[in-house]
């Protein structure tokens, strides 16, 4: 029972930690404040319990750290699936794609183009800030329209709530 427990709170631990550094990294300091507060409260609990009787009971640092390896990989796929922030995609078109702007604003996207000179050839550079879990539509929706679009993406900080 002790070992159920101890990898339970470790990887409760975890996840909840990389999920910290996340909200943190996308602005919301008082939510990673409250995650630091659970992830403590397990931080502690796990660990005396690994740290009693310890030269008796090896497989209690096993356990621990397998509580640990699982929680981070909990926790980043829970990250994946809230995908937290937002993405500022940068795409690359030839000139030529006129009607990919207009097809991305008809998505409700807002679109910045900027026109662009490649050696010879002039280019529309479109830039658009989504929600992270709006990210993989709108890249589907570019290369639908232009399969050799460049496309950028970076993390975009927004304050707003």
């Amino acid at each position: 029972m002790t070992y159920l427990f101890i990898f339970s709170l470790k990887i409760v631990e975890n996840a909840l930690a990389t999920l910290r550094i996340i909200v943190i990294a996308n602005g919301k300091k008082f939510l990673g404040a409250f995650l630091n507060f659970l992830m403590s409260f397990s931080w502690i609990f796990s660990t005396s319990l690994v740290i009693i009787d310890i030269q008796k009971d090896p497989l209690k640092i096993l356990i621990y750290s397998l509580g640990t390896f699982l929680g981070s990989y909990l926790g980043s796929l829970i990250e994946e699936k809230l995908a937290l922030g937002s993405n500022m995609i940068i795409a690359i078109t030839d000139q030529e794609k006129e009607k990919l702007p207009q097809k991305i604003r008809e998505q409700n996207y807002p679109v910045i183009e900027l026109l662009g000179k490649e050696l010879e050839n002039e280019k529309n550079i479109l830039l658009i800030t989504t929600t992270r879990k709006r990210k993989r539509k709108i890249i589907h929706l570019i290369k639908r329209i232009d399969r050799h679009a460049t496309i950028i993406i970076d993390n975009a900080y927004s304050d707003t709530k």
